[in-house]
């Protein structure tokens, strides 16, 4: 049987109690004087006291050594010492409950552990692009197809952001430089591409860090076209069913009428309507004409205010800016018709005011369109550039793959993202003939 600390520390007292006061009637019955007896049978408990409380204590530094050992093995995140402490006292328990928890936390971590691995691998073998940043703009995490997309496969982490956007696309590293959320598209070395960039924010250790999330939407716009397609023909093949039967049918009942030499009146009401299903049916096609049969552009150099001047009458907007000294190179037929195409829009959705403002320099002629309508839902925005998808009751989807269509043939590119406060901004990129360059 072992006795607690306490009991061991208050026997311990009562023994020395004992000699203190049997030493001096032991010492006055061998003859000494009282003051004497007094004195010696005090100073041979201090002997005694020592004697007793010095295994009590030894036993008992080991143990706060050992646990404050283990404690400071905590702090540094070490997990794997545990206590072999056999004590059935008050520190034993300690020690027992310490190594329980030691336990626990080693299990955690281990599975704490195996998730990250496993969360790791996931976002390593994902086909999204992932950057993580601190407040910095430094790179402190980065996916395979991040360090592929932005630095050829080579690693990235703790290189600042400034440092590889020269290494990819400038049209992908100027949205990402940008913070822009939405679609871009960019030429390259397997023709055209579309990626949507999303950023998201959130605080980490009291620091704040930014997400960067670039998507490949290449394949996945590839396989809605060929959807859209699919409804296209459904689309055509309705209405020229709608058209076409009851022209038949009425040509039929001409037919019949026109045996009747009494009934021209309603012979001419079967011709009017004949007529008017073909020109429903000639406007519906012709609409499909002009997207199907863009031609080449004819580029030419432009005077910038002559361009608005045109524009003007026809649809109402501010001009953002100063106008460009250097004159445009385009084709102003098609630009003008692609810019009335995002007016239009931009008054569908709400806009009071439409903006527009016109940027040349070296790497070439940018015109910008801004409104404060809607918006786009991230759904849309990543269709909005296939032709035939429209969210609105009897569009026919053409307006904005019209004007993506016109800006290929350009060479250049189409960027669309929301504004902040409400809106959407377009930025049409067109290159500089290699000439001018």
């Amino acid at each position: 049987m072992q006795f607690s600390l306490e009991g061991r520390i208050v026997g311990v007292s009562l023994l020395t109690v004992l000699v203190a006061t049997s030493t001096p009637f032991i010492l006055l019955q061998l003859g000494l004087e009282p003051e004497l007896a007094w004195s010696g049978g005090l100073l041979l408990a201090v002997p005694v006291v020592l004697a007793l409380l010095r295994p009590l204590t030894a036993s008992l530094n080991r143990a706060i050594a050992a646990l404050e050992s283990g404690l400071l093995n905590f702090r540094d995140g070490d997990f794997s010492i545990s206590l072999a402490i056999q004590r059935r006292d008050e520190m034993g328990r300690v020690s027992q409950l310490y190594n329980e928890v030691v336990e626990i936390l080693r299990r955690e971590r281990a599975h704490i552990y195996q998730r990250e691995l496993l969360l790791d691998t996931v976002i390593q073998s994902s086909p999204q692009a992932l950057l993580l940043l601190d407040q910095s703009e430094r790179i402190i995490y980065s996916n395979t197809s991040a360090r592929h997309l932005l630095n050829n496969g080579k690693p990235i982490q703790g290189m600042h952001l400034e440092q590889i956007l020269p290494y990819c696309p400038p049209e992908l590293a100027g949205a990402i430089e940008r913070r822009e959320d939405g679609l871009f598209s960019y030429s390259g070395d397997e023709g055209a591409v579309t990626q949507h960039v999303g950023n998201s924010y959130f605080v980490l250790n009291a620091h704040r860090h930014r997400l960067v999330v670039i998507r490949e939407m290449t394949r996945e716009l590839t396989r809605a076209e060929v959807q859209v397609w699919k409804k296209v023909i459904r689309l055509i093949s309705h209405e020229l069913n709608n058209s076409l039967a009851p022209i038949s049918s009425m040509a039929h009942s001409g037919k019949m009428l026109a045996q009747q030499p009494a009934k021209s009146g309603a012979l001419e009401k079967v011709f009017d309507t004949i007529a008017e299903r073909c020109q429903h049916l000639t406007e519906f096609t012709q609409g499909y004409a002009r997207f199907a049969k863009l031609p080449a552009p004819s580029c030419e150099k432009v005077q910038w205010r002559q361009l608005i001047d045109q524009l003007s009458p026809l649809q109402q907007f501010t001009l953002e800016g100063e106008l460009p000294a250097r004159p445009g190179y385009f084709d102003p037929v098609q630009i003008e018709q692609a810019l009335l195409n995002l007016f239009k829009n931009a008054g569908e959705a709400g806009s009071d005011n439409t903006e527009l403002r016109i940027i040349a320099d070296r790497q070439g002629q940018q015109l910008v369109v801004r409104d404060r309508g809607c918006g786009m839902s991230e759904k849309v925005l990543q269709q909005a550039l296939l032709p035939f998808y429209s969210t609105k009751a009897g569009g026919m989807g053409l307006g904005l793959a019209l004007c993506r269509e016109i800006v290929d043939a350009h060479g250049g590119n189409i960027q669309m993202h929301n504004r902040e406060g409400g809106g959407l901004q377009i930025r049409l990129w067109l290159p500089w003939p290699d000439k001018q360059a």
